[in-house]
């Protein structure tokens, strides 16, 4: 099961805590390269409820996040088709912490040292609750999807590929 322990604040849940959003904590142990997996099996949740907050750009090196399943991949084509561009692909890491201000694995699309554009994958807002990247690595925070369009202003996309 989950440790419990005192979880210092992030610039993720410094901006939930302002907005006053009701979350959850979880910590576990972080495997690198372990992914959402790791995580679900940690947290005893289904990995579709976990969110993986992905940093890409488009052909213009414009970029972006995406808001994915945690046993889905992002189509790229599917995902350029949505957002009108010619191709997006992911940042590479040292170039996704430079724009969110956060190390690979402990992404979170709160609190993001550089505004960004967030697209979410559709069928995600339907889930009743999602654990998401609190802006460290072996930490989520549970929160309603709904929390995503009042804070985020995220756009609905569909571009999901089953892993």
């Amino acid at each position: 099961m989950a440790k419990k322990e005192h979880i210092s604040e992030t610039p993720a849940t410094q901006l939930l805590r302002k907005h006053k959003v009701a979350f959850t904590e979880h910590p576990y142990d972080y495997e690198e390269h372990g992914g959402t997996g790791v995580s679900s099996r940690e947290l005893g949740v289904d990995e579709h409820h976990v969110v993986k907050t992905l940093v890409m750009q488009d052909e213009a090196a414009k970029p972006f996040i995406v808001l994915m399943h945690g046993d889905c991949k992002v189509s790229t084509k599917n995902l350029a088709r949505n957002l009108g561009c010619k191709s997006v692909e992911p940042c590479k890491p040292e170039v996704a912490t430079r724009h969110s201000g956060y190390m690979i694995g402990g992404t979170s699309p709160f609190g993001t040292k550089k505004a960004m554009p967030v697209y979410v994958e559709d069928s995600i807002l339907a889930l009743e609750t999602i654990y998401i990247n609190g802006g460290r690595r072996g930490y989520l925070v549970g929160i309603k999807p709904q929390v995503l369009t009042e804070l985020l202003n995220v756009k609905a996309v569909h571009c999901a590929l089953a892993e």
